[in-house]
């Protein structure tokens, strides 16, 4: 009787002391956060602290909390070689492990507004970087890249940019990670893009599109992106993976975006490209390779089979447009007329095909007899340019110096007036031409 009287006071006082223990927990969480929502994170330190080490589970926020708490004291200590840096700093890694541990219950119980470990992790490099007394940058671009290859557009966008950042700093200390840190820059713009997707909040959405750009710049920074280096870099690799379409893909996407679209190693990746998965940026690339050759009826008809298989409106516009200024050096110029047609059909306040298309009219303005008339084709060049800027203002500067130049061959007056015409009549440039333009 004794031993069963002693074992059911033991249980009592254990269920005595975990509801206490329960108490104690609620009382220090709230202590603790709203302490912190006062900015008083000294007094918050050693409840919240306390909270996490008796009940982690008990609130999301606790850990929240925490690492603002942590950040804060490793903000106001300056000494990054003091013992109490290193423990603060110790303990905000911590916490972000612990995080990271219950993150999936937590989002079992609350559903929404948890973020994924992978996202998580991601939080604990971008501290890392910015609070460890010597960081290691193996270190944290694994963190990192765990984190976005897994969170991908779930990615906080700070996460995306140290990624990068990170990524940029090893290839300037060692060259033999720059083929991965070509992958990571493709990987990050595109996980920027996909954030970007399904934002909705405009303030995150302008947050993202500065770190898009800083992406870019990071890139065209890294010291390894000039087209005489991813020659380089990348000539004996087409080589050795001229069968690989998924290494082709992706090095014609680096140099295309890179500007490098007149770099041998171009063409020989969207040659061999074309030949074992033809699609509309290989043939783009064949076509520049004879374009560049001179050899301009081959290069449209590789032009014409981009403009075949490309489903997007913008590229077709750009396709329609090279193939106009191809037909335009074979001196086939109706032809380079109706492929500027075709681009500002396809993308209506696409400037540079009306500025081609300017040019074209202005290479041959003979339709006439009569000199005078056949400078009226001057009139019609300087509409065309006139349309350019007021659609496409991007090109405004190249049009009004053209303007300025082709109007020192428009007709006199008294010439004109010789011939039956004064200023604001209507003529029609005839010839293979065929359009109408006003006098002035």
């Amino acid at each position: 009787m004794k031993i069963k009287t002693l074992v059911a006071v033991l249980l009592l006082s254990g269920g005595v002391t975990s509801a206490y223990a329960q108490n104690d927990c609620n009382a220090n969480s709230s202590i603790s956060h709203e302490a912190v929502r006062a900015g008083n994170f000294k007094d918050a330190y050693a409840p919240c602290m306390a909270v996490l080490k008796e009940c982690p589970t008990l609130r999301y926020y606790t850990f929240s909390d925490a690492i603002k708490i942590l950040q804060n004291f490793l903000q106001t200590n300056k000494d990054r070689n003091s013992a109490d840096y290193q423990k603060y700093f110790n303990e905000l890694m911590e916490v972000h492990d612990l995080r990271i541990k219950y993150i999936p219950e937590f989002a079992t119980k609350y559903k929404s507004g948890i973020p994924s470990p992978a996202a998580a992790k991601g939080t604990k490099a971008v501290d890392y970087l910015q609070y460890a007394p010597k960081p290691d940058l193996n270190q944290v671009y694994t963190w990192l890249r765990e984190s976005v290859s897994e969170a991908k557009g779930e990615s906080d966008g700070a996460v995306i940019h140290y990624f990068l950042d990170v990524s940029m700093q090893k290839v300037k200390a060692d060259n033999n990670h720059t083929d991965q840190f070509f992958q990571d820059y493709l990987d990050a713009s595109k996980y920027a893009d996909e954030a970007l997707a399904t934002e909705t909040s405009e303030a995150k959405k302008k947050n993202l599109e500065a770190i898009k750009e800083n992406l870019v710049a990071m890139f065209v920074n890294s010291g390894v992106a000039d087209c005489e280096s991813l020659q380089n870099i990348y000539g004996p690799k087409v080589e050795a993976n001229q069968n690989d379409s998924t290494f082709l893909k992706k090095t014609i996407a680096i140099l295309k975006m890179m500007k490098c679209n007149e770099s041998e190693v171009y063409f020989k990746a969207s040659d061999y490209l074309y030949r074992i998965d033809p699609s509309s940026d290989a043939a783009v690339g064949v076509a520049y390779m004879y374009y560049k050759k001179g050899e301009y009826d081959t290069a449209v008809k590789y032009f014409d089979e981009a403009l075949s298989m490309e489903t997007d409106d913008s590229k077709k516009a750009e396709i329609a447009y090279i193939t106009a200024a191809s037909f335009m050096q074979a001196k086939k110029l109706s032809q380079a007329r109706s492929y500027c047609q075709k681009a500002v059909g396809f993308k209506e306040n696409y400037g540079p095909a009306y500025i081609l298309l300017a040019q074209v009219y202005a290479s041959s303005p003979k339709w006439s007899d009569e000199p005078a008339l056949n400078k009226c084709t001057y009139f019609l060049v300087i509409d065309k340019l006139q349309r350019a800027k007021s659609v496409d203002p991007s090109v405004a500067e190249e049009a009004n110096k053209l303007i300025s130049t082709y109007a020192a061959y428009t007709p006199q007056a008294q010439d004109l007036f010789m011939l039956g015409y004064k200023a604001g009549d209507r003529i029609t440039i005839g010839g293979w031409i065929g359009e109408s333009t006003t006098i002035r």
